[in-house]
This record gives structure tokens, C-alpha cells and sequence, in this order.
């Protein structure tokens, strides 16, 4: 509960410490600049996201078409092997 309380605090805190850097003209700059570098960030991230999604895609759709009926193929010859074995 205490760990709790200085959570809450420190928000606060930090609440009204932005809106008194927000009120000098030089605050506004300020965060202005850093508003301008999390956008930024935030691009980067969902453009690698988004690149690596696109990655990932590729691939699938790539193993799924270059190998048609492998999977019953794969099915058929785990059957022939026989029971899973187990450790004891």
C-alpha cells in the first residue's frame, strides 16, 4: 500500500511539474522537442514492427507453398514409427 502511495505521488508529481514547465515559453520548446522525439521513436518502432511482420509473412507464405502435402506426408510416417515412447 505504500509502494502504492508513492506511485500516485510521483505521477502527480510529475503532472504538475509539466504544467509548470509548459507555462514558460522555454518549457514549451522543451516539450515540444521531446514530444518531437517520442513521435520519432515511435515511428522507427512501427516501421521495424512492421518490416519484420511483412518478414515473417513472406516466409510462411513461402513454406507453406514450396511444401504442399508435407504435412500428411510427415503424419503418415509419424504413424508408421509407432507409440510415442515415454520416460520412466
Amino acid at each position: 500500500m505504500k509502494n502504492l502511495f508513492w506511485f500516485v505521488l510521483g505521477i502527480a508529481g510529475g503532472f504538475v511539474a509539466a504544467h509548470l514547465v509548459n507555462k514558460d515559453p522555454r518549457g514549451q520548446e522543451l516539450l515540444a522537442e521531446v514530444d518531437l522525439r517520442i513521435a520519432e521513436f515511435t515511428d522507427r518502432i512501427a516501421d521495424s514492427y512492421r518490416a519484420q511482420e511483412a518478414k515473417i509473412e513472406g516466409l510462411v507464405a513461402g513454406t507453406t507453398s514450396s511444401a504442399p502435402g508435407t504435412a500428411p506426408a510427415s503424419a503418415d510416417a509419424a504413424a508408421d514409427a509407432g507409440p510415442a515412447r515415454t520416460a520412466d
